[in-house]
């Protein structure tokens, strides 16, 4: 029988060791353990997401595969040595994609607070660096929960001891089998995009989330018409002040050299071609990473910079193909020149029709507006429909895979992690999941540990880095990091705000409750992360600080050294 390693909590410098257990045997000689990426099922696919490849990536460290000794991939700097030989086991990726995601140039900017890249590389990459892992580029057909055995769209079967699924999430797109509507979620679809926006001279965004931020002010050479359903931009990161310090930016030539990717770049083979079926394209997805608009060239047929027009309060009531609004005679939108209401988009023969345009879209404010094409920014759901059949998983009011404070799904030897789960624990009164690739990264990063620790019969303690919401992201080319209660979520009535502001330099917010820093935004190069990230984790008392702790004349650290 094989002689298991026992995962103990040890922290030291945020990391922990692994120590073997003299005379713990493990029941089982040999494991499989299967990870499973996304499927063709899906629309827009994440064919090998970060919590996949990082639960990969430490279930090697952990000992269920041969390694030798190495760094974590935590980026912490010290080196963990794995002093016993651990037995063979044999690790399965199930995946519809050629390609995996990376974390590289991992950055530990505070103790919660991390910047990575995401590149994609070969499968056979990961295949070489680790001799255990095998590969399976295949779409899931079937999960047999009871009897322990997934089934593969080429007619294999695959039995497992413990099945990880990190299936990511797909688009929500605002109406199916549209082919003006595009949904930007994979690198596959990113690329159509880029396609399509070459030709354009106007198109329509729906949707106010982090794809959306990124892709109006990347856009150029292009009228945009973005369309949201809330009163600012961004709701899903910050508030109405926020989004008023980073409008001008919309209007502001953008610097003419931008930073240089550091990401390798892959494509999958064959997907360019045109004309590919739907079936082929949804297969091969793999997700976006951060800064996912890097070494596109998102420029349309225009000769500006930056064109954006914002509807607020509003959704999509109807979309019109160029055939259907014809016969209509109605007059749909020009783009609006300032504060000025926008006027009937003039065609050859106006007043009888507007100019011609391949769709329009109607909004619930009853305004419409004519377009090359529509993206599809509203978010997604957790892709789950390829495993439901005939298992009886517990789902979150969102969807996703309910887990529980150690990873498991409510069904036996099943994990999840990434988009694809729901976090069913009591979180952290500073904590809130959020479908983010740092998450996907640390959910995965904590799977792998919890089935190395329950293939050994041991227990782990909940992770650090539920502790705190914590991340940092760019938009409008602002660093932004977000910490705790940024937004006061679920706070109530007897949270305040205090705020500073200098425009065009930064923007600093702080919720605050009963003395105690619940969360902040900062956006700008403010170098307040580390010290806020500790006060909300502290929770002291601040109220004899008053207003200096945004006080910029107050260096704020020297209070608390």
């Amino acid at each position: 029988m094989a002689k298991c390693v026992s995962v103990c909590r040890k922290w030291q410098q945020c990391t922990f060791e692994l120590k073997r257990i003299k005379g713990d045997i493990c029941s089982k000689a040999h494991h499989c353990h299967l990870l499973c990426a996304d499927t063709h099922f899906t629309i827009y696919t994440v064919a090998c997401g970060t919590a996949l490849g990082t639960s990969a990536h430490v279930l090697c460290r952990l000992g269920l595969i041969e390694s030798a000794p190495t760094h974590w991939i935590s980026g912490t700097s010290e080196q963990t040595k794995l002093s016993v030989e651990f037995p063979l086991e044999d690790i399965l990726l199930i995946t519809a994609s050629p390609v995996i995601k990376a974390v590289t140039n991992f950055k530990q900017v505070s103790k919660r607070l991390e910047e990575f890249d995401v590149e994609e590389q070969p499968s056979s990459v990961l295949e070489k660096r680790y001799p255990n892992i095998k590969v399976i580029q295949s779409g899931i057909t079937q999960l047999k929960s009871k009897e322990h055995k997934m089934f593969t769209e080429d007619g294999k079967e695959y039995g497992y001891e413990k099945l990880c699924l990190c299936a990511g999430a797909k688009s929500k797109l605002i109406f199916e089998g549209n082919p003006y509507i595009l949904g930007i979620r994979d690198t596959d679809s990113a690329q159509e995009f880029q396609k399509h926006l070459a030709k354009a001279k106007r198109i329509v965004v729906v949707g106010n989330g982090g794809i959306a931020l990124e892709l109006v002010y990347e856009i150029e050479g292009c009228e945009v018409i973005w369309a949201i359903k809330d009163k600012a931009i961004g709701n899903t990161f910050f508030d109405a002040g926020a989004a008023e310090f980073l409008i001008p930016k919309l209007s502001a030539e953008k610097p003419e050299t931008a930073t240089a990717c550091k990401r390798t770049k892959y494509t999958t083979g064959g997907s360019e071609k045109e004309g590919r079926s739907d079936t082929a394209a949804d297969r091969l997805g793999s997700a976006l990473g951060p800064d996912w608009h890097e070494g596109l060239h998102l420029k349309g047929t225009k000769e500006f910079s930056h064109k954006v027009h914002i509807e607020t309060l509003c959704e999509v009531k109807r979309i019109y193909l160029q055939q259907e609004f014809i016969p209509l005679k109605q007059a749909s939108l020009s783009f609006p020149k300032g504060k000025q209401n926008a006027e009937p988009d003039r065609g050859q023969n106006f007043p009888f029709f507007s100019a011609l345009w391949p769709v329009y879209v109607e909004l619930t404010n009853g305004k419409i507006y004519g377009c090359d094409f529509i993206v599809s920014a509203t978010g997604v759901v957790p892709n789950v429909k390829p495993f439901l059949d005939g298992n009886d998983f517990a789902l979150g009011e969102d969807g996703g895979l309910k887990v529980d404070e150690h990873m498991h799904t409510s069904l036996p030897d099943i994990y999840a992690a990434g988009d694809i789960c729901t976090a069913s624990w009591e979180p952290s009164r500073v904590w809130q999941q959020m479908r983010l690739w740092t998450q996907a990264r640390q959910m995965g990063w904590y799977a792998a540990r919890c089935m190395a620790a329950d293939s050994c019969g041991e227990s782990i303690d909940m992770d650090f880095s539920f502790e705190l919401f914590a991340h940092v992201t760019r938009f409008f080319n602002y660093k932004v990091v977000l910490l705790g209660k940024y937004n006061a979520q679920g706070l109530g009535s007897d949270h305040e705000l205090m705020l500073r502001c200098t425009k065009g330099q930064e923007y600093v917010k702080v919720v605050m409750q009963t003395g105690r820093m619940m969360g902040a935004v900062l956006i700008g190069e403010t170098d307040l992360e580390e010290t806020f990230e500790n006060l909300i984790l502290n929770q002291m008392d601040l109220s004899a600080y008053g207003e200096d702790l945004l006080n910029p004349n107050v260096d704020i650290e020297d209070y608390f050294d």
